[in-house]
């Protein structure tokens, strides 16, 4: 019966993907938008979570001098921010079938310096980013745009067969997949070799793998696994974000991290603490364009 089941979800969301993706270009983005603002009044719960998260770090974020928000307010905010994510499923559905070749081709890449100069290094690149813009084609594109293979950490889908559709779709576009019940030393592997790995990194974790931070002015538990990673290989961590700006992708890359290095509960908070300013950054610039709708502050409240 469970395999029923699960063959069943597949059938419905590949024919629901390659639908999508015959549409023609400019209807199916705006299917997206509108699927998107559906997502807002079917899932009250989320976007409950996205009003109150961007509610309880707004006054933080508007007396940044790079604030993006304007003077919208939690509620248009968290309208918006279902809108990219509608429109992003949508792209996604178009890149899994192949049929988004000119969304791949438009996008516009600044700071590919920082990309080459880590490179030279010859002791591998992670690049730093988080649930971003449409976090799922800037994976996809690197390939194309850099001329290599990145290898993704992902959590492995609970239903099989949809594990294994969803990792045919990526692989298409030169992309590895790392999951998460044996990253580290996978993505040991590839580090050792020179190799890329892309690492979304700006949601909460459990305190015995992280440390406590400031982020958008309350504390949270952040991830040490950048930070160790660039400890035990010298790795190269490179900031990169992607952000919508009209009907195309911009692509920012930023200067490699330089952490402290310290061996202590501070050197390692402080080293934390760097990589997270950098998402804090582009969250500010592009507070519509982050996934506000998960608990990021979960396990801090009340700390």
């Amino acid at each position: 019966m469970q395999k029923l089941i699960w063959l069943t979800q597949v059938a419905v969301l590949y024919g629901f993907t390659w639908l999508v993706a015959l549409l023609p270009e400019q209807p199916a983005y705006y299917l997206g938008e509108r699927v998107g603002l559906l997502m807002r009044r079917v899932l009250a719960s989320r976007r409950r979570i996205a009003e109150e998260n961007i509610a309880a770090s707004l006054s933080y974020m508007r007396q940044q001098p790079n604030w993006g928000g304007g003077d919208a307010t939690p509620e248009e905010l968290a309208r918006q921010v279902f809108g990219n994510i509608g429109r992003s499923l949508v792209e996604t559905c178009r890149l899994y079938h192949g049929r988004a070749g000119r969304l791949i081709d438009t996008i516009e890449v600044r700071g590919r310096e920082q990309y080459e100069a880590a490179h030279r290094r010859g002791k591998g690149v992670i690049f730093l980013t988080g649930h971003c813009g449409n976090w799922e084609l800037v994976a996809l594109a690197y390939a194309r745009l850099f001329n290599t293979s990145m290898s993704v950490v992902a959590r492995r889908q609970n239903n099989p067969y949809l594990n294994q559709m969803v990792e045919r779709m990526r692989m298409h576009y030169n992309n590895r997949i790392i999951y998460k019940d044996n990253a580290l030393k996978n993505m040991l592997a590839v580090i050792r070799e020179n190799g890329l790995v892309g690492l979304l990194v700006d949601q909460a974790v459990f305190p015995s793998e992280g440390y406590l931070i400031e982020f958008l002015g309350r504390q949270a538990w952040a991830s040490k696994a950048p930070v160790l990673l660039a400890r035990k290989t010298d790795v190269a961590v490179v900031p990169a974000f992607i952000h919508r700006d009209g009907d195309r992708h911009v692509i920012e890359l930023y200067p490699e991290l330089q952490f402290g290095g310290e061996n202590s509960d501070e050197g390692w908070q402080a080293d934390v603490q760097l990589y997270s300013r950098a998402i804090e950054r582009y969250i500010i610039e592009h507070p519509t364009q982050w996934y506000w709708v998960h608990r990021r502050w979960k396990r801090a409240e009340g700390l």
